[in-house]
């Protein structure tokens, strides 16, 4: 049996296929999050950006995200390593880490629908709900660990930026 390509390549040598197979779709990177200004220290919400489909934990256009939603950070092996919010499941950061996938990644899985962008960046294994590990898309939503049915509020519904504290979370997701 062949050695998965997480396992035996670094981010910076993944292709772009198997660089997007890696996301597990949880959803969490498209919450808006808080910044504490004197801390740095970041709060979890439960708005999800005006892009984000609460159904599939996907970016309704995920192709022109950048240029539609200005502050949308786009994950590159460059910046998984350093990015202080991406979530504790996250494939990039786990494999960056040098641990392995998890059962529930899609690439385990077979299914489309679980993140790990931040666990591969930090070298660690995929959790086994990821779709590379599970085989399949839906473990991460059976998991509870996507955002499906979590998300409370879209960007758009809130007319000023105090409005984002009623939607905070105590932990993160």
């Amino acid at each position: 049996m062949e050695t998965p390509f997480w396992k035996t390549k670094t981010l910076e040598a993944m292709t772009p296929t198997e660089w997007e197979s890696l996301c597990d779709g949880c959803g969490k990177c498209c919450l808006s999050k808080l910044e504490d200004e004197d801390t740095g220290e970041i709060y979890w919400t439960s708005v999800g950006c005006r892009l984000f489909d609460g159904q599939s934990c996907r970016c309704s256009d995920y192709a022109n995200r950048l240029a539609r939603v200005p502050d949308c950070v786009g994950l590159t092996p460059q910046n998984v390593r350093t990015i202080t919010w991406l979530p504790k499941t996250c494939a990039y950061r786990l494999v960056a880490e040098g641990h392995d996938l998890y059962w529930w990644h899609r690439l385990v899985s077979g299914s489309a629908k679980t993140c790990a962008y931040r666990l591969v960046a930090e070298g660690h294994d995929l959790y086994w709900w990821h779709r590379l590990v599970s085989g399949s898309a839906e473990t991460v939503h059976d998991a509870g660990i996507s955002m499906r049915g979590r998300v409370r509020a879209s960007e758009t519904d809130l007319a000023e930026p105090d409005d984002y504290f009623d939607y905070m979370l105590d932990d993160e997701p």
